[in-house]
C-alpha cells in the first residue's frame, strides 16, 4: 500500500484501523511480554482499545462532532457507498481487500464499537483465564466489524468465520454449568449455515461474468475506479469486454449489478428444477436466518444466552443477531432479486412466526435470562417482516413507499434492539452477579433494595417493550404499517404481538422489581450499583430515550441508502418482472412513511 493509495483512497487507514486495531492488540496481549498475572493491565488495555476504536468510528461517522469533515469521513444524507478501499489480495481468483460503508453499514459499525466498549467494561467480573478471554474478545470485535465493512464476498465470508471460534470459546470456557452443550450447539448451527453460504458464494462466483456489465455498471461497482479519465476507463472496459474467458468476481456490488440485469446469469441457469438464483437465495437465507435467528432454527440462542457470561450475552444480542438481518438486506435481495420477490411470502412468514412464537415462549419462562433471550427471537421477527414486504409490484403501480417504510423500520429495529437487548442482558447480569440465580419466582422487592438499578432496568425493559418515546416503538410501528399494504393478516398479527410483548415484559417487571420482599438466596448481597455498572447502564438508557424521541438521528443515516436500494429494486421489478403477483389494491397516500431527506430527493 503506497502513499498514492492513501491519497486516492482517503478511507484506507481509518477503515483499516477500525477493523484491525482490536486484532493487533489481541496479538500483542497474547505475547509473553504481558504476564498472565497482570490481569488488571489486560482489562484496561482491552477497554482502552475498544474505546479508541469507538472514537475512531465516531470520528468517521459523525464529522460534525469533530468540527470539520475530511475526505475519509462519512457524508450524512448521501445514499451511495462511501469510503471505498480497494487493494488486490488474491489476484488469481479476483479476490480483493474491498471495504466500504453506507447508511446501512455505518450505523451498525457504530453500534458494534459502542457495545464492544461497554461489554469490555462489563468484563471486569471475569476472573478465569483473563488474558485468554480478552484476546478472544478483541478477535471477536474484528470479526464483527469485518462483516459490516466487507464488499468482497470472499472477505465477507472470512470475517463471518472469524467470529465463530472466539464466540465458541467465550461461551464454552467462561459460560455457565451447561456451557459445553451451549457452545457446541452454537458452533454446529452456525457452521451448518456457513457451509450453505459457501456453496451459494461459489455458485454465484462461477456463474458471474464481468463482461456482461457496461462502463457505468462497472464504475458503480468500483470494478473500474469512477475517477478514471475517459480514455483510461475506455481501455479498462475494452480489456474486460474482450477477455477470452469469463471474468468471475466476488465483488458484492458487481454481483448485485449482474443480479439485476434483465438477462441475469444467475436467473438463466437452471439447476434441479429451479434457477441458480433461487438456490443461492435459499442457501444464503438459511445461513443468515440461523444467525438472526428465526423459528425453527432458533434453538441455539436461548441456550447460548443462558450459559454465556453477561458481556458476551450483550454482544450476542446486540450485534451478532444483526449480522443475519444485514446479510439479507446487503446480499440476498440485491444479488438475487427475482428469488427475493418470489419468496417474499417465506421471509414475511418466518418473521411473523418468529415474533409470535418468541413472545409466547418468553411469556412461559421462569429463568430471567431465558425470557430475555426469547424476547430477542420475537423482536428480530419484526426485522424479517420489514425486510420481506416487497409490495412494489404491478398491483401497486410499482410504488416503493410501503416497502421502504418496512425496510427503514427493520433497520431501526435492528439498531434499537441492539441498545435495548444489550441493556436487558446487562441488567439481568447485575442481579446474577449478586444473588447467583435467575429464577423469576424467587425475585421481588428489588426496587426497595436497589432503587437506582431498578429505575434504569425498568427504563431499558420499557424500551424493549416498545413504549412510545423509547427506541423500541419506532421500528415496530413502521414494520406493522408497511405490512398492511402487503398483507392485512400479517399486519394484524404483528400488531397483536405488541400486546404479548407488553404482557411478558410487564409480568417480569412485576415479579422482579415490585412486590413486598425478595424471596431468594443471598438477599444480603443486593447492594447498590457500582460506579462501573452505572457507567455501562446510563449510556444505554440515554440512547434508548434519544432514539425514541429523536429517531431522525438514525434515519438521517439509514433512510437515503435504504430508499435508494428499495427504489432500485422496485425499478427492477417494473422492468424485469412486471407480471409479478402481489398486493392488488393501490397504496393510499398515507402509506408513504419515511420521506427521503432533501439531499436525496434533489439527486433524483
Amino acid at each position: 500500500m503506497t502513499a498514492a493509495d492513501a491519497i486516492s483512497q482517503p478511507a484506507l487507514w481509518p477503515l483499516t484501523a477500525i477493523l484491525f486495531i482490536p486484532a493487533v492488540v489481541a496479538a500483542f496481549l497474547s505475547l509473553p511480554i504481558i504476564p498472565k498475572a497482570r490481569e488488571e493491565a489486560v482489562r484496561w488495555i482491552t477497554l482502552a482499545t475498544t474505546a479508541v476504536v469507538f472514537v475512531l468510528s465516531l470520528w468517521m461517522a459523525w464529522p460534525q462532532l469533530f468540527g470539520a469533515a475530511g475526505p475519509a469521513q462519512f457524508t450524512i444524507g448521501e445514499a451511495g457507498m462511501q469510503g471505498i478501499v480497494k487493494q488486490p489480495w488474491i489476484p488469481a481468483f479476483n479476490i480483493e481487500y474491498l471495504l466500504g460503508v453506507d447508511g446501512i453499514s455505518m450505523p451498525l459499525v457504530l453500534l458494534t464499537t459502542f457495545l464492544s466498549m461497554l461489554a469490555a467494561a462489563a468484563s471486569w467480573p471475569i476472573t478465569k483465564h483473563v488474558k485468554a478471554y480478552h484476546v478472544l474478545f478483541l478477535l471477536l470485535e474484528t470479526g464483527m466489524l469485518g462483516v459490516f465493512v466487507s464488499l468482497d464476498f470472499f472477505l465477507f465470508y472470512v470475517f463471518w468465520e472469524v467470529m465463530l471460534l472466539p464466540m465458541y470459546f467465550l461461551i464454552g470456557i467462561w459460560g455457565g454449568p451447561r456451557r459445553e452443550y451451549a457452545a457446541i450447539k452454537f458452533f454446529l448451527y452456525t457452521l451448518f449455515g456457513s457451509v450453505l453460504m459457501l456453496l451459494a458464494i461459489l455458485m454465484l462466483y462461477f456463474t458471474s461474468d464481468l463482461r456482461m456489465l457496461s462502463l457505468e455498471q462497472l464504475q458503480a461497482a468500483h470494478v473500474i475506479a469512477p475517477g478514471l479519465d475517459a480514455a483510461a476507463a475506455a481501455d479498462a472496459v475494452t480489456a474486460i469486454k474482450t477477455a477470452a474467458e469469463p471474468i468471475h468476481t466476488f465483488n458484492l456490488l458487481a454481483l448485485a449489478q449482474l443480479g439485476q440485469l434483465p438477462n441475469s446469469p444467475f436467473a438463466a441457469v437452471n439447476l434441479w428444477g429451479m434457477s441458480l438464483e433461487t438456490w443461492a437465495f435459499l442457501l444464503l437465507l438459511i445461513g443468515f436466518v440461523i444467525k438472526v435467528p428465526v423459528v425453527p432454527v432458533h434453538t441455539w440462542l436461548p441456550d447460548a444466552h443462558v450459559e454465556a457470561p453477561t458481556p458476551i450475552s450483550m454482544i450476542l444480542a446486540g450485534v451478532l443477531l444483526k449480522l443475519g438481518g444485514y446479510g439479507i438486506l446487503r446480499i440476498c435481495y440485491p444479488i438475487c432479486p427475482g428469488a427475493g420477490l418470489s419468496l417474499a411470502w417465506l421471509v414475511c412468514g418466518l418473521g411473523v412466526v418468529s415474533m409470535v412464537y418468541g413472545a409466547f415462549a418468553a411469556l412461559a419462562q421462569k429463568d430471567f435470562k431465558r425470557m430475555v433471550a426469547y424476547s430477542s427471537v420475537s423482536h428480530m421477527g419484526y426485522v424479517m417482516l420489514g425486510l420481506g414486504v416487497w409490495s412494489a409490484v404491478a398491483g401497486n403501480q410499482f410504488r416503493w413507499d410501503a416497502w421502504a417504510q418496512g425496510v427503514n423500520g427493520a433497520m431501526f429495529q435492528m439498531l434499537a434492539h441492539g441498545i435495548s437487548s444489550a441493556g436487558m442482558f446487562f441488567m439481568v447480569g447485575v442481579l446474577y452477579d449478586r444473588v447467583h440465580h435467575r429464577n423469576l419466582e424467587e425475585f421481588g422487592g428489588i426496587f426497595n433494595r436497589m432503587p437506582v438499578y431498578s429505575g434504569l432496568a425498568v427504563a431499558v425493559f420499557f424500551a424493549g417493550l416498545g413504549l412510545p418515546g423509547l427506541c423500541g416503538f419506532i421500528g415496530e410501528v413502521l414494520v406493522t404499517l408497511s405490512s398492511w399494504n402487503y398483507s392485512r393478516v400479517l399486519a394484524v398479527i404483528s400488531a397483536f404481538t405488541v400486546i404479548l410483548t407488553a404482557a411478558y415484559i410487564l409480568w417480569a417487571i412485576q415479579r422482579v422489581y415490585l412486590g413486598a420482599e425478595y424471596k431468594g438466596p443471598h438477599g444480603d448481597h443486593l447492594t447498590p450499583m457500582t460506579g462501573r455498572e452505572l457507567a455501562i447502564a446510563t449510556p444505554l438508557v440515554f440512547l434508548a430515550i434519544l432514539f425514541g424521541v429523536a429517531p431522525q438521528t438514525l434515519f438521517s443515516y439509514v433512510t437515503p441508502s435504504v430508499n435508494k436500494q428499495v427504489e432500485t429494486l422496485a425499478d427492477w421489478t417494473r422492468r424485469v418482472r412486471p407480471d409479478a403477483p402481489g398486493a392488488q389494491e393501490p397504496l393510499a397516500p398515507a402509506a408513504a412513511a419515511v420521506v427521503p431527506p432533501p439531499a436525496v430527493a434533489a439527486q433524483r
